[in-house]
């Protein structure tokens, strides 16, 4: 009589908390795909072998048409002006004094417009970050 209430408690499997831990998993992938900020402007960046696990929060970009783009934390980059530059960095600065600023430069831009980003940071006390593709 043992045996046949085993094999009764088998036949009746509930999904319910499979289910339950499916649609978590997929509320948790949802939400950190929204952290990954991927840079949507086409920039070929220069080869470097050394990279950095610091996290900026601002991003500074020049294309190869030597257009300025600018960003915070997760928004979306926007076209500006260089004379915008500074005041949007201070601006990020006086939301977190802590952010790191990203530099994402194409590589055939003239190393002169470079500068004029780094001589900005340095000005200001900002922590610069040159990115670059791995080798």
């Amino acid at each position: 009589m043992g045996i046949k209430r085993i094999r009764k408690a088998n036949a009746d499997f509930n999904m319910a908390s499979m289910t339950d831990m499916i649609f978590l998993l997929l509320i948790f992938f949802m939400i950190t795909s929204t952290v990954v900020v991927p840079n949507a402007i086409k920039v070929i960046l220069p080869q470097s072998a050394q990279q950095t696990s610091a996290k900026p929060l601002s991003r500074v970009t020049i294309d190869k048409n030597l257009n300025y783009y600018v960003a915070f934390g997760n928004q979306k980059e926007k076209q500006v002006d260089f004379e915008e530059i500074v005041p949007f960095l201070q601006d990020s600065y006086n939301r977190n004094n802590e952010m790191y600023v990203a530099l994402y430069a194409d590589e055939t831009i003239p190393y002169a417009e470079v500068v004029k980003i780094l001589d900005i940071a340095n000005r200001n006390n900002f922590k610069m970050i040159l990115v670059t593709r791995p080798q």
